[in-house]
């Protein structure tokens, strides 16, 4: 359980109808081998230890009594499993009849949830059997003791606090008002639903997206347990579709017609951390008559069955993936267009220099003079060669502008920047700091002062990664008057490049497109080592797929350093040892806390995805802040 993950199962069974001791036993089998597995929560289907469609059999006494007779055996031989078990069965209590999930521990009946909303259209015809528990409270007697029994009840976990347990059953989530939304605002952070759904032609995909979706809207966990084959009889059918989800994200899902168990490791910090975000998420105070509180024998570090995808960023699906990259230069074009109508501008000038960030800088600035109607011969592209440039990079520049449209022009700036060494007494042979941010500074310059020549504004071309890491020229590429790439990480930067050249429809600009993409990532600074690029950014800060893993768990998620090193890790198993990682992970830290300075006075530019550093919107965060504690806790990795 440690880093607040818990590994939870949902079962689907092999049952028979009515034959409630065949169904003990299988309940019994499966809850032993899911709690050997690791699983602390584990939820069984809708009235498994009967079926679901007994129909009138449920007027009968003798299912009832075996009914009973059979949680107390389940309850009995599941008391060594140090798990929480919820089991769905038809229960009597004060005369009526209900459709309940009793919640097993250390076998003790903790509590009985009754369902609140019965179906009776279609082929359901619940209320001809049972009883709605809307709203009910109380207690059951059962097995000589008074057990808590109502909607509301919460199974709170002493010590793991972080997980309150809130029950439905079936088409309770299928409401608008469900149950469930009143437990997670009372505190639930994982809601159990105890399902028997029938099978339908896309009643899987809806009900995917439903359960997703409540979990979205919950900011919960969800396990969704949905009975088996076993209850197909007459003209229904049951698939056992079960589902756990978190806040909108599809964990483990069972194929349809499956038996067995389905596992998935829920991030508890990550759920409460994203509710802390909200401060649109209501609380209630829970009744302290419907906290129902347990503990586990023994917390130990879960080992994880969940997956952290390489780049959170990237979408793995290529269709997906294409269509976030659409969106996304839709989002920087818009923003960009409105700037120069808002301002009346119809001229941008940028830095051009063969390299990716300012690649996608000019496509973007490319596509919002489409949107204005301007010609793109108003944009004033500068290649800007010194002591570091290439003759690819140089060539590429080139090449691009005019494939695009654009107004090319050179201003060799060696000779300024010698001239301004000379001025500060900087020795031009020695390759320090002075060295590289002079030639950035004075590329700055000559973009401000031609921007201001031609009546325009200058495009800021630096990415979310570099912005996360201050490696940027303070008042040097560091300053624009709109940076669209401002919102981009480096991982994403490299695809939306790749998009625009599998979608542009001219051979020669995706061929320039192809090998700038091809060439390593550098500021080109430093002399060339025989013609070829010395100076590579990633050897000098680290990969920076690993430093967009790093951003995106730390300020999307919150998660602490430690774990991120702990999932990064397992993420990229093979290709980077964990030494190389914690390396990385520490100058992740170190420069991010840093150069928050560098941030505190961003130009405006477009966020386009959920994880962000400008000081207006998302990242409020002083620039004098210390980074001790979080470089403490990797200490001992």
């Amino acid at each position: 359980m440690f880093d607040g993950f818990l590994k939870v199962a949902t079962v689907t069974p092999e049952i028979k109808v009515a034959d409630t001791a065949f169904n003990g036993q299988a309940v019994v089998s499966l809850a032993k081998d899911a709690a050997e597995k690791g699983a602390k929560v584990i939820v069984f289907p809708e009235l498994c230890i009967t079926g679901y469609t007994c129909g009138d059999l449920f007027l009968q006494d003798i299912l009832l009594k075996k009914a009973k007779e059979e949680l107390k055996k389940i309850a009995e031989e599941t008391k060594v499993l140090d798990a929480l078990i919820f089991v769905g069965l038809p229960l009597e209590v004060d005369g009526k009849l209900y459709n309940t999930a009793a919640a097993l521990k250390k076998g003790r009946v903790l509590g009985i949830v009754p369902k609140s909303f019965i179906p009776t259209y279609g082929e359901f015809y619940e209320s001809r059997h049972f009883a709605s528990g809307k709203g009910k409270k109380g207690f059951a007697d059962l097995f000589g003791e008074r057990v808590p029994f109502g909607t509301d009840l919460l199974f709170k976990c002493d010590n793991f606090h972080k997980m309150v347990v809130g029950c439905e059953i079936c088409e309770d989530v299928w409401v608008p008002d469900t149950p469930s939304t009143r437990l997670a605002l009372k505190g639930a952070t994982l809601i159990v639903n105890l399902s028997a759904s029938n099978e339908l032609v896309c009643k899987d995909a809806y009900r995917r997206n439903l359960v997703s979706m409540t979990s979205a809207r919950l900011v919960a966990g969800y396990i969704y347990a949905s009975a088996g084959e076993g209850e197909s009889t007459q003209d229904t059918v049951y698939s056992g579709h079960d589902l756990i989800c978190e806040n909108g994200e599809v964990l483990a899902e069972s194929r349809l017609f499956d038996t067995g168990a389905i596992y998935g490791d829920l991030d508890f910090n990550k759920l409460t951390h994203d509710r802390r975000r909200m401060n649109t998420f209501g609380t209630e105070e829970a009744c302290s008559e419907d906290l129902v509180t347990f503990s586990f024998d023994e917390i130990k570090k879960t080992e994880l069955q969940r997956t952290y995808a390489r780049k959170p960023f990237v979408p793995g699906d290529e269709k997906e993936r294409n269509a976030r990259c659409e969106q996304i230069l839709s989002i920087q074009a818009r923003g960009l267009e409105k700037r120069l109508k808002h301002i009346g501008c119809k001229n941008a000038t940028l830095g051009i220099s063969g390299g990716l960030d300012s690649t996608l800088a000019l496509l973007v600035t490319a596509r919002a003079f489409d949107l204005l109607g301007v010609s793109r011969e108003n944009i004033l592209a500068v290649t800007m060669p010194c002591f570091g440039t290439t003759d690819r990079t140089y060539n590429n520049a080139v090449r691009l502008t005019k494939s695009i449209g654009a107004t090319l022009k050179e201003v060799d700036i060696k000779e300024a920047v010698n001239r301004h060494f000379a001025d500060i007494g900087q020795d031009s042979n020695v390759y320090d700091i002075t060295y590289e941010n002079g030639q950035a500074r004075e590329r700055t310059q000559v973009l401000m002062d031609l921007a201001n020549k031609n009546n325009g504004i200058v495009i800021g071309t630096g990415d979310l990664s570099e912005l996360a890491l201050g490696w940027a020229t303070y008042n040097g590429d560091h300053m624009s008057m709109y940076a669209v790439n401002v919102g981009v990480p480096k991982t994403l930067v490299r695809h939306l490049v790749r998009y625009y050249a599998d979608t542009c429809g001219d051979r020669e600009t995706e061929e320039i497109l192809l090998d700038i993409l091809d060439t390593p990532v550098s500021p080109e600074l430093l002399p060339p080592t025989e013609g070829n690029i010395s100076q590579k950014t990633e050897d000098l800060v680290g990969p920076y797929e690993l430093h967009d893993f790093f951003l995106y768990h730390m300020l999307r998620n919150g998660f602490e350093p430690a774990k991120i090193y702990r999932i990064a890790c397992d993420s990229f198993k093979g290709e980077y040892a964990p030494e190389t990682v914690l390396k990385w992970l520490k100058t992740f830290v170190k420069r991010f806390f840093a150069q928050q300075f560098k941030r505190s006075c961003l130009p405006d530019g477009p966020k386009v995805g959920s994880v962000a550093v400008s000081p207006r919107g998302d990242l409020r965060m002083p620039s004098d802040a210390e980074a001790g504690i979080w470089l403490q806790s990797l200490e001992n990795m």
